[in-house]
């Protein structure tokens, strides 16, 4: 995640001054954060609570906060979180697979789900994506684009979506400013498309920067990982906690969710 940061360098400074002025930041803060996790993240892909039997499938696409990056248990992971989540609200077991890659842009997801087998059908995946897109100045509509596309071929085989969308790079409290600040926005406007192409393709929306970025923003040293850019065993809880009551949604299994989250989901359910 070196690329943190190039933010928007080029789009947003107007004069020489400014964009030496980001490009030094971006160098300090690259230097701050240090390097990503060498060993990648803990192979969560089991069935979880397998003695609750009649398992549920779910699948987790997207980058290294879906593929658990920056967790140092398989249980801490976002998929871990979920998994057993869902086992102890179903009273059923959880089979797990993920597809996220750690890295990857909104343009790979296509890739992921056709490495999936034919006849694969999850019950329900979860999608968090963007922050790479971000990073490496994607233009937000290509960004939205490729994930419509991806919710799209999912619930073309008949699998619930929740995505989560672009979490707030703001909270990235090594990073100086102005870069954080242009950062913050670049993130918010992305997250704002991706509720739009998520909700046209039949999918359910969780604004990560709304629900959980504030935890992030007030408790980073326990929020976030070692390379202080990663969610922490912690902050994968809290993300997981956020995205659980969509998943129950999206499943028919549970109308009520936080109030936080109840203008999404009731955009999803009538989008």
């Amino acid at each position: 995640m070196s690329a943190v940061l190039t933010v928007v360098v080029g789009a947003a400074a107007t004069s020489y001054g400014a964009r030496e002025l980001l490009h030094r930041q971006a160098a300090i803060a690259r230097r701050i954060i240090g390097k990503p996790h060498a060993d990648g993240p803990p192979d969560a892909d089991r069935v979880w609570r397998s003695a609750y039997g009649d398992p549920l499938d779910l699948l987790l696409v997207g980058d290294s906060i879906a593929a658990g990056l920056g967790a140092e248990r398989r249980k801490d992971t976002l998929g871990g979180r979920l998994a057993k989540g869902l086992a102890k609200s179903t009273g059923r077991a959880v089979r797990l697979r993920t597809a996220a890659v750690v890295g990857a842009e909104s343009s790979m997801l296509a890739a992921q789900l056709a490495g999936l087998p034919d006849d694969y059908a999850p019950d329900v995946a979860v999608v968090v994506v963007g922050g790479n897109d971000v990073t490496h100045r994607v233009p937000v509509a290509q960004a939205a684009a490729d994930l419509e596309a991806a919710v799209r071929a999912l619930r073309e085989r008949g699998v619930e979506v929740v995505v989560g969308t672009c979490p707030d790079l703001g909270a990235l409290r090594p990073v100086p400013q102005p870069l954080r600040a242009l950062g913050s926005r670049a993130s918010r406007q992305l997250a704002s498309a991706q509720a739009a192409a998520t909700l046209r393709a039949g999918g359910h929306v969780v604004s990560l920067a709304r629900v959980v970025g504030p935890f992030f923003i007030s408790h980073p040293d326990e929020m976030f990982s070692l390379d202080r850019f990663h969610p922490s065993g912690l902050g994968y809880r809290r993300t997981a906690a956020a995205l659980l009551p969509s998943l129950l949604a999206a499943l028919g299994l549970d109308d009520g969710v936080p109030a936080g989250l109840a203008a999404w989901s009731d955009a999803a359910r009538t989008g």
